[in-house]
């Protein structure tokens, strides 16, 4: 209990330091659904900041990164891989399922629940995705969206990538929210949260190899190319797949959300 609750004061916390930091802009109004969408320029204050990190976290990337995923693309079959995807899929479904009731989207919810336990259970552990439910990513930077607060600053994180101040600080909620997280914390696998993101952060490169290369073979400052593409994949995510954004393949280390599909 005493974890739990330091816990949820940090996740508190968080939140305060995101209002605070957005709270200067006020977000432009939509119809319908309520959320903070982008203005028309990216807010990067922190531009020559963020363009050393960017190019610390390219170099990692070709170092690293990007020669394991192909490796893993070559040896390890496409059925197995894609076993891999829907294992991480269904282990996010609880969060999901969070941000959804915390935006108001009721069914989106059931639609988590019903993935989760139909392919836990059926689905041996959610190695295969026998619900095909189709359920988007949800996380807590599009839930802050959807209850209209700005997105902030944009950001490279350091090994993390191309992120909005509002989803960064979503990001370390949804560490503390996520069910999942608490349940690997109780039977003492302490470095659940690290492998986690190393499978999800290696999945989600495999599937963006080629994808990548052509973004910086065509554009003229890649660094640009990317924060443009970063949030307008965020707008799309925010709206549900309402707006006509072009995917941009994870750039990321690490998991969480950002499959790029539904938030900022």
């Amino acid at each position: 209990m005493r974890s739990i609750s330091s816990s949820l004061k940090f996740g508190l916390a968080a939140s305060a330091l995101l209002v605070l930091v957005g709270g200067c802009a006020t977000p432009p109004q939509t119809d319908g659904k309520a959320v903070a969408v982008m203005n028309d320029e990216v807010y990067d204050p922190l531009e020559p900041m963020n363009r050393y990190f960017f190019d610390v976290n390219y170099a990692l990337d070709a170092l690293f990164l990007k020669p394991v995923a192909e490796m893993y693309v070559g040896v390890v079959p496409t059925p197995v891989r894609d076993s891999v995807t829907n294992f991480l899929t269904n282990l996010s479904q609880p969060i999901y399922l969070i941000n959804n009731v915390l935006q108001g989207e009721l069914n989106r919810a059931g639609d988590n629940m019903g993935a989760f336990f139909t392919n836990t259970f059926l689905g041996v552990g959610g190695l295969f995705d026998v619900a095909q439910l189709n359920t988007q990513e949800e996380d807590l930077g599009q839930t802050f969206a959807v209850w209209g607060i700005s997105e902030g600053p944009y950001l490279v994180v350091p090994v993390l990538g191309p992120r909005t101040t509002r989803a960064a600080v979503g990001g370390v909620g949804d560490y503390f929210l996520d069910p999942v997280n608490y349940a690997a914390r109780e039977n003492d696998m302490d470095n659940f949260p690290i492998v986690r993101a190393a499978i999800n952060g290696l999945d989600q490169r495999s599937r963006s190899l080629g994808a990548l290369d052509e973004i910086e073979r065509t554009s003229i400052d890649f660094y640009a190319a990317v924060r443009s593409l970063y949030r307008q994949n965020r707008n799309n995510l925010i709206l549900n797949g309402a707006s006509n954004s072009t995917q941009l393949p994870s750039m990321n280390f690490d998991d969480d959300d950002d499959n790029m599909a539904k938030k900022n």
